[in-house]
C-alpha cells in the first residue's frame, strides 16, 4: 500500500493520480475529508503532529510519501516541521515501510553556480535552516540503518490548482485575466521551474525503486531561462504583449507590513535577484526522464488551469 502524508496538495494529488493511472492501492491521509469513488484509494483522518493518529492510518504501508505543505510562517515551520518529521520517521521505523520526502532547496541557500544534489547546506533564511534540520535528521537515521529513506527534492513549481506557484500567480494567472505580469526580483537572472505532473511522475518512480533509496534525488525538472524569457514565453501562448512590473525588494518589504504571506517571502528574495539552476540530470539520467518543456507545460495550463478569459 502506498500512503501519502499531507495528501490534497499539489504534489499529493499528481502523485495519487499517477499510482491510480497504475492500480496502486492508495492511503490518503489528512485532517480534512477527501472524497474519493475509488475502490484503490482510501481516506484516513490523522493529523501529522500526532504520532498515534499517524501510526494508526498509516499501518500496513509499504512506501510512505511525506508530501506535507504547512502554512508559509516561519515560526509554525520552526515548530511543526521537527515534528512532523521525526513521527513520519517513527511510523516508517514501525511499519518497515519505505520513507520519500518531498522537499524543496531552501537549505541550499544562496548557491554560486547549479545546486545538486551534492550541494552542501548553507541556509541563508530560517525557513532554509528549517528545511536543513529536517533533512539532515532523516539521512542520519538512514545512515545508521535505521530506516529506507529518499528525499526527492523540486526547484519552485508551476501547474498547481491552488495559485500557490510563483509563475502561476506572477505569470500564467496575470496574463489570462489580461492583466499585466508580474516578477519578483531581476528579470534577467537565471531559475528554474517543475512542472507538477512532472513531479508525480518523478515521485512515482522513486516508489517503485528501491534502489533510489538513502539518497537525494532532485525531481526531473527543465533548464534555467531568465525571468523575461519566462514572462515572453507566456505572452505567446496567451497571445499578448509581454508587459510586466519587477517587484523590488523594498516593495515587498512595504506590502509586508500589512501582508502575513508577503512578509514571509521578504527572506526568500534572494532565490530571485541572483541566479537559481537547479541540475535534476541524476535523475533524468537514472530513469531515462525528460522534463517538460516550459513551452509544453505553459501551454497545457493556458488550456486547462489557466484558460484566458
Amino acid at each position: 500500500m502506498h500512503t501519502i502524508l499531507g495528501a490534497g496538495g499539489a504534489v499529493a494529488n499528481a502523485l495519487t493520480s499517477e499510482l491510480s493511472d497504475h492500480n496502486e492501492t492508495i492511503r490518503l491521509i489528512s485532517r480534512k475529508p477527501i472524497q474519493t469513488t475509488a475502490d484503490n484509494v482510501s481516506w484516513k483522518k490523522a493529523d501529522l503532529l500526532n504520532y498515534a493518529e499517524l501510526l494508526e492510518a498509516a499501518k500496513g504501508s509499504s512506501v510512505i510519501y511525506l508530501c506535507a505543505g504547512l502554512v508559509y510562517d516561519k515560526d509554525i515551520w520552526k515548530q511543526q516541521w521537527p515534528v512532523i518529521m521525526q513521527n513520519a520517521i517513527n511510523v516508517a521505523k514501525e511499519t518497515q515501510a519505505r520513507l520519500i520526502f518531498f522537499d524543496n532547496v531552501y537549505s541550499y541557500g544562496l548557491v554560486d553556480g547549479p545546486m545538486t544534489e551534492s550541494t552542501a547546506y548553507n541556509p541563508c533564511s530560517v525557513k532554509g535552516e528549517v528545511r536543513a534540520g529536517i533533512a539532515t535528521k532523516l539521512m542520519d537515521e538512514t545512515k545508521a540503518g535505521n530506516i529506507k529513506a529518499t528525499i526527492a527534492r523540486a526547484a519552485d513549481f508551476y501547474g498547481t490548482d491552488n495559485l500557490m506557484g510563483f509563475l502561476d500567480i506572477m505569470a500564467l494567472d496575470k496574463y489570462a485575466k489580461k492583466q499585466k505580469a508580474q516578477w519578483i526580483g531581476n528579470v534577467k537572472k537565471l531559475h528554474n521551474f517543475s512542472y507538477i505532473p512532472d513531479m508525480g511522475k518523478g515521485m512515482y518512480l522513486l516508489g517503485q525503486t528501491p534502489e533510489s533509496d538513502n539518497q537525494i534525488w532532485h525531481m526531473p525538472t527543465a533548464s534555467a531561462l531568465t525571468g523575461l524569457q519566462f514572462i515572453e514565453m507566456t505572452a505567446i501562448v496567451y497571445g499578448t504583449e509581454p508587459k510586466y512590473f519587477a517587484i523590488k525588494k523594498f516593495m515587498m518589504q512595504l506590502f509586508g507590513l500589512f501582508n502575513k504571506p508577503v512578509a514571509e517571502l521578504v527572506e526568500m528574495y534572494y532565490q530571485y535577484d541572483h541566479d537559481y539552476i537547479f541540475d535534476s540530470s541524476k535523475f533524468e539520467k537514472a530513469f531515462n526522464f525528460k522534463p517538460t518543456s516550459y513551452e509544453e507545460g505553459i501551454k497545457v495550463m493556458s488550456e486547462t488551469l489557466y484558460k484566458a478569459s
